[in-house]
């Protein structure tokens, strides 16, 4: 089965992708780790043309994990949600092409080692197409990555933005039982006697929305300096 039968021309992205800081942090080492991976695969490559011992498999296996990687990204695959936003979207289908030149990159290099092993005239016109590939590929593959970083970042500032807003309600809440509390502790006072073990109930829910205030400015001023 070849590569473009295990992959789609357009990838299908998850209604409710599960986003978190730890599943960015693992879509942006995957994505620059293709850079990596692809660099390798040309210079071991080179080293195959050349007859060093093992460079052949060292080229076929850093391009399969190439080719998982993107597979991955694209596709989504062990908790990872593939393409997600309308801007993954457009980076690997849109005008940067990130998925052909990809795919391109990845039969050529199947092409060459296969053309190197056999020994086919073909071979140096093919790998000398490869190697011309690297730096065009690697400008694709930066801006990839660069994609998932500005996604990261966006996410960030949501759940900070989330975080406050959360705080804001909690914030308001405390407010409003505070004001009850003291309202019952007045009430508790008219009453003389009879109101004094309410008095402690009361006394002790002001103490209790003191905390939460100041537990919600802790936060606050945790989330705004994040």
């Amino acid at each position: 089965m070849s590569y473009a039968e295990v992959l789609p021309v357009k990838a299908t992205a998850p209604s409710e992708p599960k986003l978190s800081g730890d599943v960015f942090g693992a879509l942006i080492n995957l994505s620059g780790r293709r850079r990596f991976t692809s660099q390798r695969v040309v210079l071991y490559s080179v080293l195959a043309s050349l007859g060093h011992e093992g460079a052949d498999k060292t080229a076929r296996d850093t391009l399969a994990s190439f080719k998982d990687a993107h597979v991955t990204l694209v596709q989504g695959k062990q908790g990872l949600p593939g393409i997600f936003c309308p801007q993954l979207q457009d980076a690997y289908f849109g005008n940067l092409q990130g998925d052909k030149v990809v795919r391109d990159f990845i039969a050529l290099s199947e092409n060459t080692l296969d053309a190197i092993a056999g020994s086919s005239p073909r071979a140096p016109a093919l790998l000398d197409e490869l190697v011309r590939s690297a730096t065009p590929l690697l400008s694709v593959l930066n801006a990839l990555t660069l994609v998932y970083e500005e996604q990261s970042k966006r996410h960030a500032l949501l759940q900070r933005r989330q975080m406050q807003d959360l705080m804001g309600d909690i914030k308001t809440i405390a407010r409003q039982a505070r004001m009850v509390a003291f309202n019952a502790q007045v009430v508790a006072a008219r009453a003389g006697p009879v109101g004094k073990e309410f008095a402690v109930v009361a006394s002790t829910m002001t103490n209790v929305t003191g905390e939460i205030d100041e537990l919600v400015q802790t936060a606050l001023a945790g989330s705004l300096t994040y």
